[in-house]
């Protein structure tokens, strides 16, 4: 075979970052030999897979058709290079986790993880649900864990668990009684940003209601919001695991709506190609196991 791994490597990093320049400064090459490489690359194929416009490197359609051929093969071969540089107990797991998982759920699972396995390191990262599954898609994560359903054909959604949406705020005056929430839509909320899926889940649950929720702030960062909330007359939708420790202490009060029963499930997510290695699913099953027991808890406080 005439064709070379360093050679798939320069080409899927030309793609992926579109400037010679750019793939030389992250290779540590000369401009020149990543230029070379890719000329290598079409006289083997006997094909040009760029078209060369204005100077730019235009992947055409064989370009695009040999990209796509290669690329899960070559992601195939840097797992099973990863698998044997890593044992079941030993090694580096990239996890990512959306907001409200990362904060309350994920925490105690890492910790408890490394404790027990002191050899193995896990690098975790933090986004919106959308942020997360795109880097999962793009194999910079393992695995991931989120709050709403992927709908990709490159990616596994596993369903783990199920989290209750609620609404609070900071004004005791709610603290008792029954309220519609359509009579509550023209005070002041503070909702996450767009791809957030706690946001995406409450909108839609309440879009066949036909009102406008008068929506004055949008952050990113559920810790943020509670901190609005606590300084002002205004109200939030959020998980019920978010809320549970400000709601003990006093500080936020949850909002009784009638008629609302506004849920979402939790999910696992990898990338449909990933190389799945001992370390791999057994750190995914002891993730899968602790967040299942989480939200049995998170049920029995809310009875």
């Amino acid at each position: 075979m005439k064709l070379s791994l360093r050679q798939m490597e320069i080409f899927l990093n030309v793609v992926k970052q579109g400037h010679l320049t750019h793939v030389a400064k992250a290779m540590g090459l000369s401009q020149s030999a990543i230029s070379m490489s890719i000329k290598e690359l079409e006289n083997i194929l006997g094909r040009p897979l760029f078209d060369r416009i204005n100077k730019k490197l235009i992947l055409n359609e064989v370009g695009r058709n040999f990209h796509d051929t290669i690329a899960p093969i070559y992601k195939r071969l840097e797992d099973i290079e990863y698998e044997f540089q890593n044992t079941e107990d030993k090694g580096t797991v990239r996890i990512g986790a959306s907001t409200t998982i990362v904060d309350y759920l994920m925490p105690p699972i890492v910790c408890r993880y490394m404790s027990d396995y002191p050899d193995v390191k896990i690098q975790l990262k933090e986004g919106n649900t959308r942020k997360i599954a795109s880097m999962v898609k793009e194999g910079e994560l393992d695995m991931a864990f989120v709050e709403a359903l992927e709908k990709d054909s490159d990616i596994i959604s596993e369903r783990i668990g199920f989290d209750e949406l609620i609404v609070v705020t900071a004004n005791k005056e709610y603290a008792e009684g029954v309220y519609d929430l359509e009579a509550l839509a023209g005070e002041r909320w503070v909702l996450r940003e767009e791809g957030s899926s706690a946001r995406e889940t409450f909108l839609e649950y309440i879009k066949e209601k036909a009102f406008c929720l008068n929506i004055f702030l949008e952050l990113g960062h559920t810790e943020s919001i509670k901190s609005i909330l606590q300084s002002g007359k205004s109200f939030t939708c959020l998980s019920a695991l978010a809320a549970q420790t400000e709601i003990e202490e006093g500080k936020l009060f949850r909002v009784n709506i009638k008629n609302f029963n506004c849920t979402r499930s939790f999910y696992a997510l990898y990338h449909k190609d990933k190389y799945h290695s001992d370390l791999f699913d057994k750190f995914l099953g002891f993730s899968k196991e602790m967040i299942g027991e989480a939200m049995v808890c998170e049920l029995c406080n809310a009875k």
